[in-house]
C-alpha cells in the first residue's frame, strides 16, 4: 500500500505551517483540548500529558495548521498515522480486512 504515497513537501510551506503549529499549542483553545485527555483515533483516555498534536492532513502532504486540521492524538496513533491522509488510512485498513 505504500508504495503509492507520493510525498513532494514545500520546505517553506511546512516551516510556515510548523511555525504555526507552534503558536497554536500555546492557545487556551489547545489547551481545552488537552484538557479532556482523550485520543482522538483512539478514544482512550490518556491523559493531557501524553497526547500530542497532530495533523488530520499532515503538513508535508499540504495540511494547515489551523483549528479545523489538528487533533489531540496519543503517541501510539500518532506514531502509526505517520504521514497519510485520512482516506489513505481508511483504505489500508480495507486492504488489510481484505476489502479491497
Amino acid at each position: 500500500m505504500n508504495d503509492w504515497i507520493d510525498i513532494h513537501k514545500d520546505p517553506q510551506h511546512v516551516a510556515r505551517e510548523r511555525a504555526k503549529a507552534r503558536a497554536l499549542r500555546g492557545s487556551a483553545w489547545w489547551r481545552c483540548q488537552l484538557d479532556k485527555g482523550v485520543c482522538h483515533y483512539c478514544g482512550r483516555h490518556v491523559g493531557s500529558d501524553a497526547l500530542t498534536l497532530d495533523h488530520v492532513v499532515p503538513v508535508a502532504r499540504g495540511g494547515c495548521s489551523n483549528r479545523g486540521n489538528v487533533v489531540p492524538a496519543c503517541n501510539d496513533c500518532n506514531q502509526k498515522k505517520r504521514c497519510r491522509t485520512p482516506a489513505e488510512q481508511i483504505l489500508e485498513e480495507l486492504e488489510k480486512r481484505g476489502k479491497l
